[in-house]
């Protein structure tokens, strides 16, 4: 070997050892695949939030039945390890199941068809060692919101919000954390009870903290994402969309539906939002998946918030799939 030879050879071998030594510059962004580990600094002060259709429960689903794919999606939540859960689409059995399954969380759930336990619940997961609880209810997305069951504006199904009000046991800020699902096939109805929940959310909320998750069957830039994140007059500013703020540039595999063959494509219609006294730190689309099965016919979503002014974060980072 010559010296030149060997010359390049010992600056390459120090390359290799110096790359796979030095930290990640990427500490915040935009994450897609699995989901991104609690790391020491985030244990403390930060807000792990999840929202995850988890698909409703039916025999038409055969080989992706919830009887077979259930385990799979509690280890998909155990993985991102979150503070805060919101659940569309679980029936009360699928809540119970999840309930037993994660012991260290409370629950707040109720059946849209009759406010107890009939039909589907968007259900709320709160990690009781970092928050207690201090007021929970319920309302539903038409023109009796009080009113359990209830449609309006063309809505196939009955929809709903579920929410719960928080004091951080750290003593920080009281805040409320909601979670839904808008309707599935009229547009109108969507733009309808997305004015009625930003409504809502201000006369229950007022001016405290607020995190929302759901499945809005919507993409941004359509009616509902404006009337949720928009500055309405004599209001104020609308709720931040937590994975635009940690990456402004959409790409075209951030698509959450993807009926168990996992495609990236389509629209991202599951989103969370929190208004703007926190700092979205990174936001994630969880591609998680074990021998080819996938926990639902959606990804779950995810977001590590911060106290604070948000802020565009960093480039987004792909971490797997």
């Amino acid at each position: 070997m010559t010296a030149a030879l060997r010359k390049v050879c010992a600056i390459g071998a120090m390359v290799i050892v110096l790359g796979s030594s030095m930290p990640s510059l990427a500490s915040s962004g935009k994450a897609k695949g699995r989901p991104q580990p609690q790391s020491a600094s985030e244990s403390t002060g930060s807000l792990r939030v999840m929202s995850f259709n988890v698909r409703v429960r039916t025999i038409i689903d055969l080989g992706n039945h919830w009887n077979l794919r259930r385990e799979l999606l509690v280890q998909t939540i155990r993985d991102f390890d979150p503070d805060l859960l919101g659940t569309q689409e679980s029936l009360a059995a699928q809540s119970d199941y999840l309930r037993r399954q994660l012991p260290g969380y409370g629950f707040v759930g109720a059946g849209r068809d009759d406010g107890r336990r009939d039909g589907e619940m968007c259900g709320v997961f709160y990690r009781t060692s970092k928050f207690q609880k201090l007021d929970a209810g319920h309302f539903w997305l038409s023109e009796k919101p009080h009113k359990p069951g209830s449609r309006s504006w063309g809505s196939v199904f009955p929809r709903m919000v579920t929410w719960v009000k928080l004091r951080p046991r750290d003593g920080g800020r009281d805040f409320y954390f909601f979670n839904t699902h808008l309707d599935a096939f009229s547009s109108r109805a969507r733009e309808q009870q997305s004015r009625l929940l930003r409504q809502q959310i201000e006369r229950i909320a007022g001016f405290a903290p607020v995190v929302l998750t759901g499945d809005f069957n919507t993409d941004e830039g359509t009616g509902p994402y404006r009337v949720l994140t928009g500055t309405r007059s004599g209001v104020g500013a609308g709720l931040v969309d937590t994975l635009r703020a940690a990456d402004p540039t959409p790409d075209r595999d951030e698509g959450t539906r993807h009926g168990f063959r996992g495609g990236k494509g389509g629209d991202r219609i599951d989103w969370i939002l929190a208004s703007r006294d926190f700092q979205p730190i990174s936001g994630g689309i969880d591609r998680s998946r074990r021998g080819g099965r996938y926990p639902s016919d959606h990804f779950p979503v995810t977001a590590v918030l911060r106290w604070g002014t948000p802020v565009a974060a960093g480039p987004a980072r792909e971490t797997g799939g």
